[in-house]
């Protein structure tokens, strides 16, 4: 079978056994190198690290970015992913097969897990390792292989089978500026239970909140949420506050870090209320915010007891938790009494 990495292209109706006709794709290419949609850029630079709350200047000012040896201005690492990200017309059609020659693609992957009933999808974990920093003007394509599937797993969610995909960064040259080893779980739901014809019809369960990409850099942050704990990083060389947690300060490059509790109060930066695509777990119209703490770090969370013509730019809110499930405590705000 061919590695991870392999550009060969499997061909056959994949027939036969399940198991089977599932190790075929494993070592296929099931996206090929595709370019994104724009090159590197200021304007998308900026939208990024103003709703990060990223005030590291090596990505805006180019005369700070030239101080610290680089040639300009580079775009944060953990941009990369966005660079060659499909709108959402795009992405509702589906994926496309992998070539036009009718080799597997993950178009047919999906569809051959939706044949085995795994039908529901959500991501587990996301790792990247960066081999260079983008400048404006480069142009990212991006290349994912199977890596693996795995066999049938029971999980809290169901049984499924958890997909790894490579996907391979490179710029307009050819040259690789990142990887991403990406898995998900795609599981078959459990069924609903039938009442029985004596007893009347049980309210139809919620569906799961979907799963965040919980990995060694967040996972802290995650578990204190389910303490009812809002934490953020701090790096103790400058201590200098961040979120989303990461493994570096961005400010003084320190890999030393430990948190503090935050007061729980904040106010609305931004917000977007979201109609479409719905998803059972949520109730619509949902409201996210992006919250700027009285710390001073911004976070995106869901907003609660408040309608969507009453969020204003600026209103004040506070801290409240939403228990999703015995494994997944988020933080939500709700309007502050008093208004301040």
């Amino acid at each position: 079978m061919s590695g991870p990495n392999s550009s060969s292209n499997h061909s056959g109706d994949y027939s036969g056994d399940y198991e089977e006709r599932l190790a075929v794709f494993v070592g296929v290419e099931a996206v090929p190198p595709k370019p994104g949609q724009d090159p590197v850029n200021v304007p998308m630079i900026r939208h990024w690290v103003e709703a990060m709350g990223d005030q590291n200047p090596i990505y805006l000012d180019a005369e700070a970015a030239r101080a610290t040896g680089r040639d300009g201005i580079v775009a944060p690492a953990s941009m990369v992913q966005a660079w060659t990200m499909r709108g959402y017309a795009a992405t509702a059609a589906g994926p496309a097969p992998a070539n036009p020659g009718g080799g597997p693609g993950m178009a047919e992957l999906i569809a051959l897990l939706d044949e085995g009933g795994y039908t529901s999808v959500v991501a587990t974990d996301s790792e990247f390792e960066f081999h260079r920093e983008l400048v404006v003007g480069d142009h990212v394509s991006a290349r994912e292989v199977v890596e693996s599937i795995s066999p049938e797993k029971t999980t809290a969610l169901g049984v499924g089978r958890f997909v790894t995909t490579v996907r391979t960064y490179t710029d307009a040259g050819g040259e690789v500026v990142a990887v991403q080893r990406w898995r998900t779980l795609r599981f078959r739901p459990k069924p609903k239970s039938e009442p029985t014809p004596e007893a009347a019809p049980e309210p139809e369960p919620k569906a799961p909140r979907p799963r965040p990409a919980i990995n060694r850099d967040n996972e802290f942050w995650f578990a204190a949420a389910r303490e009812h704990r809002l934490v953020i990083q701090r790096c103790t060389s400058c201590q200098v506050l961040r979120h989303p947690p990461g493994p570096c300060c961005a400010h003084c490059g320190s890999f030393d870090w430990d948190t503090v509790e935050a007061a729980g109060q904040g106010h609305v930066y931004s917000f977007v209320v979201n109609h479409h695509p719905r998803h059972p777990a949520f109730e619509y119209p949902l409201i996210v915010a992006v919250v700027e703490l009285a710390e001073g770090t911004r976070l995106i969370a869901n907003l609660v007891g408040v309608t969507p013509e009453e969020v204003e730019i600026g209103m004040p809110v506070v801290l409240d938790w939403l228990d999703a499930d015995p494994d997944l405590s988020l933080p939500v705000f709700r309007p502050r009494e008093g208004g301040n």
